[in-house]
């Protein structure tokens, strides 16, 4: 697939306009999973360096920003001095959609405080992504993705037992705060077709996490367990882990009963399946470590290849740790077009992970690449969506606030 050429799905968000003035992950990820669905995203920079966003990723490569700036336009305003927030104050009269990760009070101190930018525009929905929320004795503090995942419960029991907690190798929890941020602009979106007006959408990263932790609460206060980190497996669940093969490691979800009996088949052993330590889920969770320890003996006689075919034609869930190399090449990623490749100005065919999920009526698209250097799309945007001339935008850079 390519972004040049051809027309392209306008996606059911078409019409709508996002003016997006996070940086980072958590709100710009809001803004492309908006953008990506058709939503005009004008995403508003600094006018000196932009978003920092624009230097992440490896050196020379900053590949973090091709993917969370795409589907958006960029204009530059200075909100930091009256001019530039009257500017962003003006595009905002005329939007649908306002997103900001600031800390706190930044908004607010900037004269774009809700009831100000409500005031001006009825129907408008503010998503604001932070840290602790807008309320609270801790939603003044800084807050990054990895703080909130501490928070919200997810650190502590990542990683090894006889280790320091872990992270994943992704900002999971910016990402997470991002996609609740945008399921509120949506509920937001059907309320507003209800009532006609706006409201505020308070998306914060630990209760984003604290949103996915399953039972970890409950389990302490009504079962008197606390989760620890318990490595590559979930305590009591079991087999599920991932097992040694002559050529790397594979991973098998066998832990419901039926399953289990079909891999004892495969494993020609089925005295496992009627064995009272491994007949049933809980039997099997207390003798988690040493049926392991029977799975993995087993494995290891096998390539990932071999083992990865049997498990499929026996109807187990199963699977071998797919690195980007891997993805590139795998039948199923090409097959539903999961990544796909966009014609870039800098550099020539570009893979990324495509739109998702996937509609079957009105399917979003990638438009267009991310911006590439901020303002960018400043004659655009002011001159079309504020009237403003070429004389007014060639005064505003001069003064540095475009």
């Amino acid at each position: 697939m390519s972004v040049t050429g051809g027309s392209k799905p306008q996606g059911p968000l078409h019409g709508l306009t996002v003016i997006e003035m996070g940086q980072l992950i958590a709100g710009p990820f809001c803004g492309q999973l908006l953008g990506d669905f058709g939503a005009d995203v004008i995403k508003v920079e600094s006018p000196d360096k932009g978003d920092a966003l624009r230097q992440w990723g490896q050196p020379g490569y900053p590949m973090f920003w091709e993917i969370l700036g795409r589907n958006k336009r960029s204009v530059t305003a200075n909100l930091r001095v009256e001019e530039g927030q009257a500017l962003a104050r003006q595009l905002i009269a005329k939007a649908d959609i306002l997103i900001e990760n600031f800390r706190p009070g930044t908004l607010e101190k900037w004269g774009m405080s809700p009831e100000q930018l409500m005031t001006e525009n009825p129907g408008l929905i503010i998503v604001r992504v932070s840290g602790y929320g807008q309320t609270g004795p801790y939603s003044s503090r800084a807050g990054f993705g990895g703080i909130g995942e501490a928070m919200g419960g997810w650190r502590s029991i990542v990683g090894e037992p006889d280790r320091p907690p872990s992270r994943m190798g992704v900002s999971i929890g910016d990402s997470l705060a991002a996609t609740f941020a945008c399921l509120g602009a949506l509920a937001a979106l059907e309320a507003r077709h209800k009532t006609g007006k706006g409201q505020i959408v308070d998306s914060s990263l630990y209760e984003a996490v604290l949103h996915v932790m399953e039972s970890l609460v409950p389990d302490y206060a009504i079962a008197d367990f606390t989760r620890e980190r318990s490595g590559s497996i979930l305590p009591g669940v079991a087999p599920s882990n991932v097992y040694p093969c002559k050529d790397g490691a594979f991973l098998i979800a066998a832990n419901q009963d039926t399953v289990f009996t079909r891999l004892c088949e495969v494993m020609d052993r089925p005295d496992l399946a009627t064995d009272e330590r491994y007949a049933t889920h809980t039997a099997r969770g207390k003798h988690q470590r040493e049926l392991d320890d029977i799975i993995a003996e087993w494995t290891r006689d096998y390539t990932v290849e071999a083992l990865e075919a049997l498990m499929a034609e026996a109807g187990i869930p199963a699977g071998r740790m797919f690195s980007p190399e891997d993805m590139l090449a795998d039948a199923q990623f090409k097959a539903r077009e999961s990544l796909i490749e966009v014609d870039h100005p800098k550099w020539g065919k570009l893979p990324m992970q495509n739109v998702f999920p996937k509609l079957s009526d009105t399917p979003g698209s990638i438009r267009r690449v991310a911006p590439q250097s901020p303002g960018v799309d400043n004659q655009e945007v002011y001159t079309k969506r504020l009237g403003l001339s070429e004389a007014d935008l060639a005064t505003l850079q001069q003064n540095g606030i475009i």
